[in-house]
Formats: structure tokens, C-alpha cells, sequence
């Protein structure tokens, strides 16, 4: 229970540092401007370090463990290689020509930058309304998290519906009073303790299992183990399928929105440098630890998840799917670093390795902001609301709508079935992949439209819309099967596997932005009589 009482502590102090920091650089100064962006002044430090940790979720250690666990070295191929390029070059070539347009033209959200390129109202709306309901699954994920890291450290006092309620109101307390000033605070300290975790994790834990070394060579003389170590479990199609996954990272509102937030243009310059350094500190651990995690099956909690697992495989055809289902939950890896850090770390050293890990799992605060930033500017602001009620107003009606947003996360963490890196992946990631050609032509193509723009946001959210609702009537086959939900000529056109669906092989993520692409351009150039006018098209030449 110590380790528990620590994380809670962590809590307390997080809670105070977002309180705290929160507070108006200048007395007497709370407009909207300066709840929602710090005032456009956060500096070199922080802005990297809170861009960096706002990205890295629940999903980057809970997750990344929990799919290596299962999957292997792979992992990190999937995602930390990828997003190591394509993060850190999209912060160079649109996070800067956000922020310069942001500085010139007082943008505060992706949308009104839509509105104004493409000279739309309405369908800013729309976009808004998009972007809203792929955020929610990230917000998820961190809920989560929080519920799964607090049940591990406490051996099951704090129940998962308890822990995912104390996070979420830590966060929603944070953010509600504090704004973007107190989040980007507490997401430099929390990105500090995070990245210490990875170096701190592994050697401790090597020691305890006897040193990585043994601990691999074991899983490689076990032909069961052995694919663990290779990409044997992943097929090339499914693999490149995780390239386009990085996209989305360009498109996610709460990074546009730092984006806006940097004092000055060149602080940027250290974030795109730094950037694949961070990723590797705490991706690379993160996978290591789930993978050897095969080899810890002297701690009782991994080694009923590995026999889980291992009935899931050999009997799972005969299985009902309500006992695949538990099965399934039972041999979950979204916790297994957890059970590493408590078998094998000292207790004092488990509790603060424990605060590091809901340090990663917390950062969830930016995308709550982001969405009440996105709604009071986009919807209230844009309807009449400031204008009629004025700043203060605006600010209050934003805070509300972090209380209904924590709300509505939490409601949905407590009944999410699928594990943090498969929701993560199949529904806030591939959305905003596919809306990322919507920021692209707004920044670089002159000749888009608004209905371009306007067809690419209905057709990720039917897209989206029909994964879910595919994945919800046809329940998951055992590992390494697949249901054909419809072939032609004997070719699997759409598939139902255990991680999720599959289209000609690829993850729903590639055929949704190739598709989101092509409907811009053809769209678009269907409808060239929309232009904007020339003078609202000389403001974007950065």
C-alpha cells in the first residue's frame, strides 16, 4: 500500500503545481487568450518539454508495454521509429507556420484558421465536431491508465472505477483552474520524471530478473518465445500500416494549439533536434520491459496472463466469446510494467517508479484543454456568445465543459473493452491520420476548397463510425484468426482479427487517409469556383 500512498502524494503535489502555476503572469489579467494559450508565452524549456510529454499518454509506457508483451521487439518498429522522423519534421514544417499565422492573425484553434482559409462557417462546425469525438478515445486511454496503474500499485485496494476517478478529478481540478499556463507546468515536471522512469525501470528490473541478457536468451531458445524477438508476429502490410500512424500527431488539435503557445519562433528549433532523443528514452524502455516481462513467470499476475494467453491460442476456436472475452482481459499487458516494477524494484523505489508511470499515464490534461479551447472559440466565440456575454463568460463556459468532458471519459474508460494501444490506434490515431490532409491543403494548396475539406471531414467520421460499429457487432476471433467480413475472388477485402479490423491486410488507417487525400484533391478540384478571395489567400504566404 505504500506504493499507492506515494502516487497519491504525487497527485496532491501535481495538483498544487497546476494551481499555482496557473495563475496570470499578470495580476488582474484572465481573458480567453491568456487561459487557453498562457498568453503566447511559454519559453524554450517548457514548450519542449510539455509538447513532448502532452504526446506521450498512457499509451507510450502502459501501452507500448502491454503490445510488446504480446507482440514483441516489434513494437517499437511500429510506432516509436516512424513517429521519431515524422513528429518532430511536421512540428518543423507546420507547428512553425501555425505558430507564425497564430501570431499575425489571432488564431487560437485549428478551426478558426479552417474558417478563415477556406472562408466557411458552417462547416468549421463540422470539423470542430469531428475532431471532438476522435479526441475523446485519447482521453479515454489516460482514464484508463490512471485506473489500471492505481490498482496495480495499491494490489487491488483501490478498485479501477476508484483510481480512474481520482485521476480524472486531479486533471479536471488542474486544468479547470489553471488553463494552459498550470497544464504546460505540470506537463514539463511530470515529462521530467517520466523520461528518468525508462533508465531507472530497466536497470532495476534487470537485476531482479537475473539481467536482460539471460532474460532474452531464454525467450530465444523457446520456439513459443522466440517470434518475440523477431517481426514474425506482425505481417509487412500490418507493419506498414503503422507509418501512416505519425500523421495524426499533425493533425491532433491540442498539439496545434501548442503549437500557439511559444513565445518566440525559435523555440521550436531545440524541440525538433530534441525531439527523437526524448522518444527513444522512454519508448525504448518501455518496450524492453514489456518484452522480457515474458520471462517473469516467477511473479503470479504475469504468469496467469501468460497462461492466459496461452489457452487463448491453443483452444480459443472452441471458446464462447464471452470466455475469449475474459480470456482476453485476463493475459491484457497494459500492466505488466507495473507487476515488473513491484516484483522486482524495492518497495521505496516501486512507489516513486509507480509515480513516473501516472506521470506518462496524465497527460491527458492538454487534449481536455484543447477541447474546451476548441469549444468556446469554435462554437460559443463563433455563435455570438463572447460578443453577448463577454470574456469572463467565455472563460467560465470553458471550464464547464472540462467537467462534462472528464465526465464523459470517464464514463466511457469504465466500459472500454479493448486494451489502451488497440483504441488508441484504431480510433483517435487513424481519425486524426485521416483528417491530416485537411491541414496540409490549408497551409500548402492555394487552389482547396472548403468542400474538399467538408467531404474529408464526413468521410472520417463515417469511416471511423463504421470500425466501431463493425468491431462492436463482430466479436474478436481468437489470436492469430481472422473472420472475412467481405472477400472477392477469395481475397480478404475487409477482416475481423483479434487487435481489430483489416482492409486488404493494412490497418483501416491507410485506405481512411489514401481515401481523405483523394477526396481533397478531386473535390476540390470539382469545386474551383469556391475559391477564397485573393486577399484572404495572400494572408497564408508565410
Amino acid at each position: 500500500m505504500i506504493p499507492a500512498l506515494v502516487v497519491f502524494g504525487y497527485l496532491a503535489v501535481v495538483l498544487c503545481i497546476g494551481l499555482f502555476a496557473g495563475r496570470p503572469a499578470t495580476r488582474g489579467k484572465g481573458d480567453a487568450e491568456d487561459y487557453f494559450l498562457a498568453g503566447r508565452t511559454i519559453g524554450p524549456a517548457v514548450f519542449l518539454l510539455s509538447l513532448f510529454g502532452t504526446n506521450m499518454t498512457a499509451f507510450s509506457i502502459l501501452g507500448a508495454s502491454g503490445h510488446a508483451f504480446a507482440n514483441g521487439i516489434v513494437t517499437y518498429g511500429l510506432m516509436a521509429s516512424s513517429s521519431a522522423l515524422v513528429i518532430p519534421l511536421g512540428i518543423f514544417m507546420i507547428g512553425t507556420r501555425l505558430w507564425a499565422l497564430g501570431k499575425r492573425h489571432g488564431f487560437m484553434t485549428p478551426v478558426q484558421m479552417f474558417r478563415d482559409r477556406w472562408e466557411c462557417g458552417h462547416i468549421g462546425t463540422v470539423i470542430f465536431a469531428v475532431q471532438a469525438v476522435l479526441l475523446v478515445p485519447y482521453i479515454v486511454i489516460a482514464v484508463m491508465g490512471g485506473g489500471t496503474t492505481l490498482r496495480a500499485v495499491s494490489n487491488g485496494v483501490v478498485p479501477y472505477w476508484l483510481g480512474g476517478a481520482v485521476v480524472s478529478l486531479v486533471v479536471m481540478g488542474y486544468v479547470f483552474f489553471g488553463g494552459m499556463r498550470g497544464t504546460a507546468w505540470v506537463n514539463t515536471f511530470q515529462t521530467v520524471l517520466f523520461l528518468s522512469f525508462g533508465a531507472i525501470a530497466v536497470t532495476v528490473i534487470a537485476q531482479g530478473m537475473g539481467g536482460f541478457a539471460n532474460a532474452m536468451e531464454s525467450l530465444l531458445a523457446s520456439p513459443s518465445t522466440a517470434p518475440l524477438l523477431t517481426r514474425e508476429r506482425v505481417s509487412p502490410l500490418y507493419f506498414l500500416s503503422y507509418t501512416f500512424i505519425p500523421l495524426s500527431s499533425l493533425a491532433f488539435p491540442h498539439i496545434g494549439i501548442f503549437c500557439l503557445t511559444a513565445k518566440r519562433l525559435s523555440h521550436f528549433r531545440k524541440t525538433v533536434i530534441l525531439y527523437p532523443i526524448c522518444m527513444l528514452a522512454i519508448w525504448l524502455p518501455s518496450v524492453f520491459l514489456g518484452l522480457a516481462a515474458n520471462k517473469a513467470v516467477d511473479l503470479p499476475a504475469i504468469r496467469a496472463k501468460v497462461e492466459a494467453r496461452a489457452t487463448l491460442a491453443t483452444q480459443g476456436p472452441s471458446l464462447t466469446p464471452e470466455r475469449r472475452a475474459e480470456l482476453r482481459t485476463a493475459a491484457s499487458g497494459d500492466d505488466v510494467i507495473l507487476k515488473l516494477v513491484e516484483g522486482y524494484a524495492p518497495l521505496w523505489l516501486a512507489a516513486l517508479l509507480g509515480a513516473a508511470v501516472m506521470a506518462a499515464v496524465m497527460a491527458s490534461d492538454s487534449q481536455i484543454l484543447a477541447l474546451s479551447t476548441m469549444f468556446t472559440e469554435d462554437v460559443f466565440a463563433f455563435y455570438g456568445g463572447a460578443t453577448r456575454f463577454g470574456p469572463a463568460v467565455q472563460v467560465q463556459t470553458g471550464r464547464i465543459f472540462v467537467v462534462l468532458l472528464t465526465v464523459v471519459a470517464y464514463s466511457i474508460a469504465m466500459t472500454a473493452p479493448q486494451s489502451i494501444f488497440d483504441i488508441a490506434s484504431q480510433y483517435a490515431f487513424a481519425g486524426y491520420a485521416a483528417l491530416s490532409p485537411l491541414l496540409i491543403a490549408a497551409l500548402f494548396w492555394k487552389t482547396s476548397t472548403k468542400w474538399g475539406a467538408l467531404a474529408v471531414a464526413l468521410w472520417t467520421a463515417a469511416a471511423v463510425a463504421g470500425v466501431a460499429v463493425l468491431q462492436t457487432v463482430i466479436p474478436a476471433p481468437p489470436p492469430g484468426a481472422a473472420v472475412t467480413v467481405w472477400g472477392v475472388g477469395g481475397v480478404d477485402v475487409i477482416a475481423r482479427i483479434a487487435a481489430g479490423t483489416t482492409v486488404l491486410g493494412f490497418l483501416p488507417v491507410v485506405p481512411m487517409t489514401i481515401v481523405s487525400a483523394l477526396l481533397m484533391f478531386i473535390v476540390s478540384r470539382a469545386t474551383a469556383g469556391s475559391l477564397p478571395a485573393p486577399a484572404t489567400l495572400a494572408k497564408y504566404e508565410v
